[in-house]
């Protein structure tokens, strides 16, 4: 009895200090995170289909500190893009190894996945005026007063920018004065494009935040009325 509860007792003492070597590993080099190689190797020009990712496309975790800071974080966020460069197997897959479709899409535009669109909608000058294409933004809507009080909240999460030109005189709701603003070209989901219109209707602002490649995590329903400032 007396070696059974030493054992016990030396087990458990092994694992805690297998939890704390791993504790002391992730404050050193960050938490294991998803990021997204090649399976096989993959030619330039390649179309990834959405039925081919599973094939060709893997998930491996790596410490934060080493994940390249244009990563993917799924399979599904190459759906429809173009390999820009050939890609050996086990390579990173990142945002600048795959062409958007804007600037090589040609006049027929951007290539789409089946189920997605393009929506072009004024938004608030700032940081993405330099954003270039690929670059992963959240977008926030601020409605006009006159539209129920007016309130700021998150609209999507996560879209694709595809394009972002100046252009001045941008009008939102009724009332609201013209402002030099910039057009964007989102890549969204019919539902998504249906949403931001209807928003567009009643905006005051919209506005694009850029979010760091690395940042994958989602918030939830996020919402400042104006009458709480």
């Amino acid at each position: 009895m007396t070696i059974l509860a030493l054992a016990l007792a030396a087990g458990g003492l092994a694992a805690s200090q297998v939890r704390s070597s791993i504790e002391e590993v992730e404050s050193r080099v960050g938490a294991p995170t998803p990021v997204v190689v090649a399976r096989q190797d993959i030619p330039g020009g390649t179309r990834l289909e959405p039925q081919m990712l599973e094939r060709v496309l893997s998930v491996q975790e790596i410490p934060e500190r080493f994940v390249p800071p244009d990563s993917l974080g799924a399979p599904a966020e190459a759906a429809g893009l173009r390999v820009a460069v050939p890609l050996a197997a086990g390579s990173y897959v990142t945002v600048g190894h795959l062409e958007t479709g804007v600037a090589r899409g040609g006049p027929a535009g951007p290539e789409l996945a089946p189920g997605e669109r393009v929506v072009e909608v004024p938004v608030a000058a700032g940081a993405i005026g330099a954003a270039p294409p690929g670059t992963r933004v959240d977008v926030l809507v601020t409605t006009s007063p006159e539209s129920g009080g007016g309130r700021t909240y998150v609209a999507l999460q996560k879209v694709e920018l595809l394009d972002a030109r100046s252009g001045a005189g941008n009008v939102g709701a009724a009332g609201a004065e013209p402002a030099t603003g910039v057009t964007a070209a989102l890549r969204v989901t019919l539902e998504q494009a249906v949403m931001l219109t209807a928003a567009q209707n009643f905006a005051q602002e919209i506005r694009l935040l850029v979010r760091s490649p690395a940042d994958r995590r989602r918030i939830g329903p996020t919402s400042i009325r104006a009458a709480d400032l």
